[in-house]
């Protein structure tokens, strides 16, 4: 079984969001089938960030969907997005 590696975008509600409570609760959303490989802020525009979370799990695992959805539902998170997914 091989792995990939999926690069999740999350942007918060405004800029005034905490960028490292919305890190912090990542950690407690990946299922237990996967596991985070790192996150990364990004500066956008006029004080928004982005969060880049790269995420590794079994390629039979299936998609990215339910990890999207545990981290749709943190506080202060606006939108997540699949932004690239590769075998390892």
């Amino acid at each position: 079984m091989g792995e990939v590696v999926a690069v999740i975008r999350i942007m918060p509600e405004s800029a005034d969001v905490d960028m490292s409570k919305i890190m912090d609760a990542i950690k407690g959303a990946i299922p237990s089938y996967a596991r985070l490989h790192g996150m990364q802020v990004m500066d956008i525009a006029f004080g928004l960030k982005a969060l880049k979370v790269a995420v590794i799990m079994g390629d039979k695992c299936g998609g990215t969907e339910e990890i999207e959805r545990n981290m749709a539902k943190i506080p202060d998170v606006e939108s997540v997005e699949t932004e690239e997914v590769g075998l390892l």
